[in-house]
């Protein structure tokens, strides 16, 4: 089960280094920024694929072969039946896990829920683009997340040797869905608010909207907050029920006239969030804004327990935007929650097109789309995938292309709304008004969850005065050090237009500091690449802590070796270090 940390991009933040360049429509001290991201999504290992896919219309759901069906324990029986379909959406190396990097023994790491670990791992992933470790960090961090019902549990059950030496409480503790937040803050050490939430497929965004109020109300300064849902096996394909919500193809067609359901996959997601107003003051990179969210439940009112309501829907996007401030004509993309159902699809747009009613009559100035064409229903990781989706659009300024759409569904009439479904990469334009967009997630039962984003404020590195700057590296053992100096590296070839000065700021105080180390003294990205890259051992320096705290001093060694403007670079680029000789001068005047 161990594995070495797959690729991440990786986030930079330099505090109090960055200067606003377009401020904010209207900032309010409610709005919340994410400056974090994180997850693995069917295809993708982490949001740069994942955006990668989504710009190029990568469509990520698998079919799988007799063999491929056969080694996860399908009865060759089941291929036979003519409802069987055999696709899903599957996450990589979910089955994976770097144990002891977490300090979790192999017996406990293989009775957890691969979706607890690969969850814990995602969580981890978000603080570190995030550029924050925990430990040095003042306020309080929250965990707010869900996860799908657990069929690794159902496998742990067929094996009772196993469950008698790991015990049943340890076993339940790792497959529950109560669990899932706790571990994560007893791992990571966080000490805000930890809630695992539960709303079927609206779980991840419902979290998302709890960790804003969580902010807002002040139980905790940052909070990380998604969900997670991972099968086992996850190769397995379904059965398609004629008027059911399962596609009777493995293909995932929103808003088109031949939708008829959706597929099923699995993927994780988490993005960290923070006060807006403190992620300026931080110098925390914010990926974009969210300025207003809601939740609702659509009661009884309906035709049944799983069907979608106009009512509902509509007013938990009108009360969304209410809070946001925004006038619906300003909002220029839906990222919907898109089932491909004959039921769910028209509701949705109905329910859209009535709460855009109240502030617009303007038509088909909003573009709509859906990630569940891309890879199917992450159930109850949807609503974070949806969310993620949309802030990298946003911080691309592209609205990626909804897949398999062709002619529009006869009971949607999108001619006379104020929609229409974006087919083919675009350009996000805007004028008079930032980019901003809905998320929506519904839930079977009713829940219904929408969260208003827009466009982070734009903002530069201030220049840095140092002409050079200290770069850390850390990890484990002396092969994970050199997997992470290869990552940076190729991170730093593929953004040259980075600052140094914020990539060395973070990774001094915003990554855990393990005992491999390496230090590298730079003046520019291209001088750091350049210098790893030839493993100068007089650049690249490379030893192992030993566990004992040095402390620094400045030497002045006297006995004639000093000279007209030593340390005349320090004194004029350090602060610290100019302001203790300024102290010495003092204290030496007559």
């Amino acid at each position: 089960m161990n594995k070495p940390q797959p690729p991440r991009p990786i986030g930079w933040r330099r505090r109090a280094r960055r200067r606003l360049v377009r401020p904010l429509s209207e900032a309010s001290p409610a709005d919340i920024a994410i400056v974090g991201l994180s997850c693995r999504f069917p295809g993708a290992s982490n949001t740069e694929e994942f955006w990668r896919n989504l710009h190029d219309g990568v469509e990520s759901i698998s079919f799988y072969s007799p063999e491929d069906l056969a080694a996860s324990g399908i009865d060759p029986a089941v291929l036979a039946n003519p409802h069987f379909v055999p696709a899903g959406s599957l996450t990589e190396g979910a089955e994976l896990f770097d144990a002891s990097f977490f300090g979790i023994n192999p017996r406990e790491a293989e009775s957890m829920d691969p979706q607890q670990r690969v969850f814990l791992e995602c969580a981890w992933h978000a603080l570190e683009n995030a550029g924050y470790h925990p430990e040095r960090y003042s306020g309080s961090i929250g965990v707010y997340a869900g996860c799908a019902m657990s069929t690794y549990f159902h496998q742990l059950l067929r094996n009772p040797g196993f469950l008698h030496l790991v015990g049943h409480l340890q076993a339940l503790i790792g497959n529950d869905k109560d669990y899932l937040s706790t571990h994560v803050s007893y791992k990571l050490n966080l000490r805000g608010p930890s809630i695992s939430i539960q709303s079927t497929c609206a779980t991840s965004l419902v979290a998302v909207c709890v960790a804003c109020e969580g902010i807002r109300s002040g139980s905790c300064d940052m909070a990380l907050a998604g969900g997670v849902c991972i099968r086992a096996p996850q190769i397995t394909g379904y059965y398609y029920e004629p008027g059911g919500i399962y596609s009777p193809d493995g293909r995932c067609r929103v808003f088109d006239s031949d939708a008829q359901g959706v597929v099923f996959g699995n993927g994780v997601g988490v993005v960290v969030l923070k006060r807006l107003v403190d992620a300026l003051a931080d110098g925390d990179f914010v990926h974009a804004v969210i300025k207003g969210w809601a939740m609702n439940n659509d009661g009884g009112s309906k035709a049944s327990y799983t069907a979608p309501s106009i009512d509902g829907q509509a007013d938990v996007i009108a009360r969304a935007q209410a809070m946001a401030g925004v006038n619906p004509g300003t909002v220029t993309y839906i990222e919907a929650h898109g089932t491909a159902t004959a039921a769910g699809d028209p509701v949705e747009i109905a329910a859209l097109s009535k709460a855009f009613r109240r502030g617009t009559k303007k038509k088909g100035f909003c573009a709509v789309g859906s990630v569940k064409s891309n890879f199917g229903h992450l159930d109850h990781a949807a609503g974070v995938a949806g969310l993620i989706k949309t802030v990298l659009a946003l911080k691309h300024r592209q609205i990626p292309p909804t897949l398999n759409f062709e002619q529009p569904h006869p009971a949607i009439p999108f001619a006379d709304s104020p929609f229409y479904v974006n087919q083919t990469l675009s350009d996000w334009k805007c004028r008079r008004f930032p980019r901003r967009a809905g998320v929506s997630a519904f839930g079977i039962g009713g829940t219904n969850a929408h969260v208003m984003l827009e466009e982070a404020p734009r903002r530069q590195s201030l220049a840095s005065s140092r002409p050079a700057h200290l770069l850390l590296i850390s990890a484990r053992t002396t092969t994970a050090l050199e997997t992470a100096t290869s990552r940076l590296m190729e991170h730093l070839k593929a953004h040259p237009h980075l600052a140094i000065a914020d990539v060395a700021y973070t990774s001094q105080v915003g990554r855990r500091a393990f005992s491999h180390r390496r230090t590298l003294v730079c003046q520019s990205v291209e001088d750091a690449v350049h210098a790893l890259e030839s493993t100068d051992a007089r650049r690249v320096l490379s030893s192992k802590w030993r566990g004992r705290k040095r402390q620094v001093v400045f030497m002045f060694s006297g006995q004639g070796s000093q000279y007209v403007n030593m340390a005349r670079g320090l004194y004029r680029f350090e602060p610290r270090f100019k302001k203790q000789v300024d102290r010495c001068a003092e204290l030496l005047k007559p």
